[in-house]
């Protein structure tokens, strides 16, 4: 049965049997303590089982199709990563400092652009920088505030969400020098960073406090979405990083509309263009095609980010599609770094893509975890184009 089906009569006595097992963890908490001592693994980390055994579980929240928070963070994973903050595992608290290092040193918006000029190829203007560096922000205190459950963390991201959603009109191009589809291309980086935030602000409750985030509020959010969406729409079919970036960002916002239809013509749109970007012997023709080391990273970082949101809504079928083509496409990335492809336009010291982290917490290879190794604890892409802080929201949160 659909679960917006349910009767006044069902969710009553939903909410009833849920408030007695809450109760009863309540009870039986102190019990697992006792006895409990603080092993760690060879990383500092406390072990996930422990952690689980003493933390009581957030609610997770399904008045729809999809589970919430659905946008690459679990209820579950935030509970433990702040767990381990809280413990002072090193690993978890160095990746944690990249998000509060982030907050200070970002000046906080007190206006909003109503027209976001782009352009492309490097070509930038101050909206362009803002509505990047704010989908960073508005997220950096979404996780801080599932971290503290300081409300004034919650009130800070609120307010970068009602403020874009409030005062945005419209996308155009610098001028006539520009690619005139550019709009759609950054749409569909910055939004899916947005949407993760306004997941964890609207759906979570850490240590029971709730952001308090207003209906109202939440649905001019929800008619920002359905604005920028429209030049989502409009991708060309370049069979590259732009339409895998198009394809994670409808996903996102499928998940926060408990849109359906738009969810799936995300994930339609990556499993269409996944054997284009990465061959059937793992080659991206990104790399040398672009002769740079960013632009195959926007391919295989949507494609994660992309696979993950379908896996927390319990569909694996991207990351093992293909034999796994997500992985071999690391598995090149790898030779890139170590100059192996043919192009030489990677090195050890290039940039990283925060996708590596979410890969390797799901694929776990040592490939991936080389790539890993070389920049982590992973913070923000330089040019703010996809989500960042994943050495702390997915450094081994299975």
């Amino acid at each position: 049965m659909d679960v917006r089906e349910y009767s006044k009569e069902q969710r009553y006595y939903d909410m009833n049997r849920k408030l007695k097992n809450s109760l009863l963890m309540r009870l039986l908490l102190p019990v697992f303590f006792l006895g409990c001592g603080k092993t760690r693994d060879g990383n500092g980390f406390v072990p996930e089982q422990e952690i689980k055994k003493h933390t009581p579980p957030s609610s997770t929240t399904k008045d729809g199709p999809f589970v919430h928070p659905g946008v690459l963070n679990t209820a579950a994973a935030l509970d433990l990563i702040a767990t381990q903050v809280d413990r002072a595992d090193p690993t978890r608290t160095a990746a944690y400092k990249k998000v509060t290092d982030f907050i200070s040193s970002h000046t906080y918006p007190t206006s909003f652009p109503a027209i976001v000029y782009v352009g492309s190829n490097g070509h930038t203007s101050p909206s362009k920088s803002q509505i990047r560096s704010d989908a960073e922000l508005v997220y950096a205190y979404a996780l801080r505030f599932a971290k503290t459950a300081d409300i004034a963390d919650a009130n800070k991201a609120i307010g970068i969400l009602n403020g874009w959603a409030s005062g945005f009109q419209k996308y155009d191009i610098i001028d006539n020098t520009d690619n005139a589809n550019q709009p759609a291309l950054e749409t569909s980086w910055t939004t899916p960073s947005f949407v993760a935030a306004a997941e964890i602000i609207r759906y979570y409750k850490p240590r029971g406090v709730s952001a308090n985030w207003s209906p109202a509020d939440i649905n001019k959010f929800n008619n920002y979405l359905n604005t920028v969406i429209s030049y989502i729409n409009k991708i060309p079919n370049y069979t590259n990083n732009w339409n895998v970036s198009a394809g994670y960002a409808k996903m996102a916002i499928g998940v926060f509309l408990d849109n359906v239809t738009v969810y799936e013509d995300g994930k339609s749109i990556l499993n269409t263009v996944l054997p284009q970007v990465i061959k059937s012997d793992g080659t991206m023709p990104e790399l040398c095609d672009r002769s740079d080391c960013v632009h195959y990273q926007y391919s295989l970082t949507g494609l994660t980010y992309g696979a993950e949101i379908a896996a927390m809504q319990g569909d694996n079928r991207l990351y093992t599609a293909l034999s796994g083509r997500i992985a071999a496409g690391y598995d090149f990335m790898r030779k890139a770094y170590n100059q192996g492809t043919g192009c030489n336009f990677c090195s050890v010291s290039s940039p990283t893509f925060p996708g590596v982290e979410v890969a390797l917490n799901h694929y776990g290879t040592s490939n991936i975890q080389y790539l890993r190794d070389l920049q982590g604890p992973l913070g923000v892409p330089s040019d703010n184009t996809f989500l960042g802080f994943t050495t702390y929201t997915h450094y081994k949160i299975k």
